[in-house]
């Protein structure tokens, strides 16, 4: 009996009608906000080394708070490990969200009993938005799973401690609990070949309608389904397979390749949570962009993202973002992080309400010759060329070359795994640098200057970036391949001679 979803549709329809009461007054949420995590910060040690009050305004609390990252933030979670109270936040984290650092080595990220809603109740309410917008909501009647980090937490200075994937696992309430899978015993598998296979054995006999993920692990899953079961088709197995939920990575370079696994489009919501907060998701099946989640622990500030590395960068409230401005984000919440640059970049669509799309990482971008070519415009690119010619890419990495071994000049190196390749390499490479020129105009200028020449694509052998990842110990879970950087790191560790 389907009667998880006729009974959770009045709530579905609660969530979305409270969404469109904050969405509509963000600037009002926001100050709302703000004023509640003053309250709370006038307690804690930091509080008091920044002069902070229940009383503090913006304009003061941006000139007593530093921006910072990590490294910056590391004494305090010492103090908290060392068993201090009321440090970053009132009390003690209820968890530490544990995540890998590229400079920092591992990073604790707080989670207090107050930040968690912010987690798993807008992952909740993501989805039942979309049920109440679009009238779906039979994949609650059926099996979901969410190809996650392992569940199993270890103590920290008395703190459980984990991925965040698995801490939020924690948080899914007993009546949900039922139709999730994989098991407990199969989430906690670290080896993330074995943990595919005992995934696929679980899920292929279940009702699976919600499927959820990082693309280019989901695409490991139906892959090795389609290989267990010699159907053609994922609808084949699952045939009441209804909506697919991702987060961390733009879709749409890798939409061409799951439909076609899945035999079918299917609709998508796609969400941007962090170890640091839940910052946005999909709230519209037909406009673009992530509604920014103003009403939920997080206050936002914003940095021109050419600025987030000055002594005196440029920072704003929610009030003062402009359309198309690529900004550094940085998180202000009710788990302790003040002034804090996580490090992505985003660019706002709408203001009313306010959707952004994530263009990337501010780590990883190709400015080797002073192009500042950044993640948005290289998958731009790369969906416009694969659109036109139905071209299907399993994942992609781009990088300089600024000594060519072959001679001649510098290039961006783009190193693609094809799902589908191109019948016409050259003519796919000259549409794929056409395309970058419309995105990026001091491309065009060092092209057409003689700095640089176009880009060249190198074509990978299947599994290259399976292998590339197995090999950094970041096979499967949450772990993204960059999209790009500015350095041959990742691009020569294939070794690829001209």
């Amino acid at each position: 009996m389907a009667w998880k979803s006729f009974l959770t549709r009045p709530f579905a329809n609660l969530i979305a009608k409270n969404i469109d009461q904050w969405s509509a007054a963000p600037l009002a949420a926001q100050e709302a906000v703000f004023s509640e995590l003053m309250r709370g910060v006038a307690q804690t040690r930091f509080g008091r080394d920044h002069q902070l009050t229940a009383t503090t305004s913006y304009e003061a609390f941006r000139e007593q708070v530093p921006l910072r990252d990590y490294e910056e933030l590391k004494p305090y979670i010492e103090y908290i490990k060392q068993g201090e109270q009321n440090v970053l936040w009132p009390g003690r984290p209820a968890y530490f969200a544990k995540t890998s650092g590229t400079t920092s080595g591992v990073k604790y990220i707080p989670l207090t009993k107050d930040s968690l809603p912010n987690h798993f109740g807008t992952a909740r309410n993501a989805l039942f938005n979309y049920y109440a917008r679009t009238g779906k909501g039979k994949w609650m009647d059926g099996k979901m799973i969410f190809l996650s980090g392992s569940p199993e937490l270890e103590e920290v200075g008395g703190i459980k401690t984990g991925r965040l994937s698995g801490i939020v696992n924690h948080q899914v309430p007993a009546w949900l609990r039922t139709n999730q899978l994989p098991s407990y015993s199969t989430n906690i598998i670290e080896d993330w070949e074995s943990k595919l296979e005992r995934i696929v054995a679980e899920t292929l006999p279940a009702d699976m309608r919600l499927i959820s993920g990082i693309p280019p692990w989901v695409q490991m899953y139906y892959e090795r389904l389609l290989e267990k079961t010699g159907k053609k088709y994922i609808k084949d197995i699952f045939p009441n397979y209804e909506v697919f939920v991702y987060g961390g990575v733009n879709f749409e370079p890798y939409r061409g390749a799951l439909e076609q696994l899945v035999g079918k489009r299917l609709d998508s919501v796609e969400t941007y949570p962090a170890s640091e907060g839940f910052i946005a998701f999909q709230d519209s099946q037909t406009e673009p962009g992530l509604l920014l989640n103003v009403a939920s622990g997080i206050f936002f500030e914003f940095v021109p993202a050419e600025e987030i590395f000055h002594e005196n960068p440029t920072r704003i409230s929610l009030a003062d973002v402009e359309l198309g401005v690529n900004y550094a984000i940085i998180i202000n919440n009710n788990a302790g992080l003040w002034g804090y640059n996580i490090g992505d970049t985003v660019a706002f669509v709408s203001k009313t309400p306010y959707r952004l799309k994530v263009t990337g990482r501010i780590k990883h971008f190709i400015s080797a010759f002073g192009e500042h070519v950044i993640g948005k415009e290289v998958e731009t690119a790369m969906q416009e060329v694969t659109k036109e010619t139905e071209v299907r890419i399993t994942e992609f990495t781009v990088a300089p070359q600024v000594n060519p071994p072959e001679g001649g000049l510098p290039y961006h190196e783009w190193l693609v795994e094809f799902e589908q390749p191109p019948a016409d390499l050259a003519e796919f490479t000259r549409k794929l640098n056409a395309a970058m020129v419309d995105q990026n105009i001091y491309y065009q200028d060092l092209i057409a200057g003689g700095i640089l020449r176009p880009l060249v694509v190198r074509p990978l052998p299947k599994d290259a970036f399976r292998n590339y990842m197995k090999t950094q110990g970041k096979l499967g879970g949450q772990n993204k391949v960059p999209r790009l950087s500015n350095d041959r790191t990742i691009a020569d560790f294939w070794m690829v001679d001209g």
